[in-house]
């Protein structure tokens, strides 16, 4: 079960999103416009916070790394696609379809820890801002979007490694536009129940443990929110977390609907609708939202298009 053969290392084909219908195409149009705007938009994000010094502290450090991390998601899965539909071809090499499924699952679990930390520097901003420079502090910010990554990749590095080793069998066709695991997985020969309950179990913790994180977080928010005096420090504190909140409820609404029901309940086409919305329009959406509900970032871009019209 654990021996590459040569059987293994057989290209895979890509069902894809769409056919040849003039409906598809025009929606294939719709997502690449997506898939720019996602492109531009946090390519923007982090071009300002990098630009902006007034930008430079942890919390916009965090919020950069998300940006990165979002870019990168859509890069690894749209092209490919849209290769794929546009030249005619569907196939996809063994260590092409690895890499995909490593880089995708690695970007989304850092993407889940990543924000569940920022919760906890929301947290400290408003419970104890007094102290926020001690407890947020750069080194702070760096540590933790290390360990976002570093764990993310940790865990997606093994679920690749074993899943990947696996023979597979049959026709090859991955019911899907990208090596996503629940696609992959259905092509795998013999009975694998122990590792897709480890692989599920791994996701559920993978997913609950930032949920309870960024609970409990904005539990002790709420309470300081709740016993402030002024109507317009309350005011402050929720546009403060708004934005965050809404990022968090997208992508872990999404997850949650993808990977946390049982096997027996999904169809492809509700994969793939899943899949759609947390790789492609919850990246999109995200430097949208943090950039129009955020007014440093709002008066960052203002003074960055002044300096342009100036110059």
């Amino acid at each position: 079960m654990w021996r590459w053969n040569q059987t293994s290392l057989e290209d895979f084909i890509l069902q894809g999103l769409f056919d040849d219908s003039f409906n598809h195409f025009c929606l294939f149009l719709l997502i690449m416009l997506v898939f720019l705007t996602a492109v531009s938009g946090n390519s923007l994000t982090i071009l300002l916070i990098c630009a902006d010094p007034r930008l430079h502290t942890p919390m916009y450090f965090l919020l950069s790394q998300l940006s990165l991390m979002d870019l990168m998601h859509v890069s690894t899965t749209i092209p490919k696609m849209a290769s794929n539909y546009l030249s005619g071809k569907k196939s996809i090499s063994f260590v092409g379809c690895a890499t995909q499924h490593f880089l995708y699952l690695s970007l989304g679990g850092a993407e889940c820890l990543l924000l569940a930390l920022m919760s906890y520097d929301r947290y400290v901003a408003i419970c104890h801002p007094l102290r926020y420079t001690v407890l947020m502090s750069r080194r702070v910010g760096v540590m933790m979007a290390v360990m976002s990554w570093l764990s993310a990749s940790v865990n997606s590095l093994i679920h690749t490694s074993i899943l990947m080793s696996f023979p597979f069998c049959g026709s090859r066709i991955i019911h899907h536009f990208y090596c996503e695991y629940p696609a992959v997985v259905k092509l795998v020969c013999g009975d694998i129940t122990l590792y897709e309950n480890t692989a599920y179990i791994s996701t559920i913790t993978l997913l609950l443990l930032p949920i309870i994180l960024v609970s409990t977080s904005y539990g002790f928010i709420l309470h300081s929110v709740i016993q402030m005096r002024s109507a317009g420090s309350k005011r402050n504190a929720f546009a403060t977390c708004s934005s965050h909140l809404l990022v968090v409820s997208l992508l872990f609404g999404a997850c949650i609907f993808s990977y946390m029901r049982p096997r027996s309940q999904r169809t492809p086409l509700q994969d793939k609708v899943g899949s759609v919305f947390y790789s492609i329009i919850t990246p999109t959406l995200n430097p949208l939202i943090y950039t129009l509900r955020n007014k440093d970032v709002a008066k960052a871009l203002k003074r960055v298009l002044r300096r342009d019209i100036v110059a």
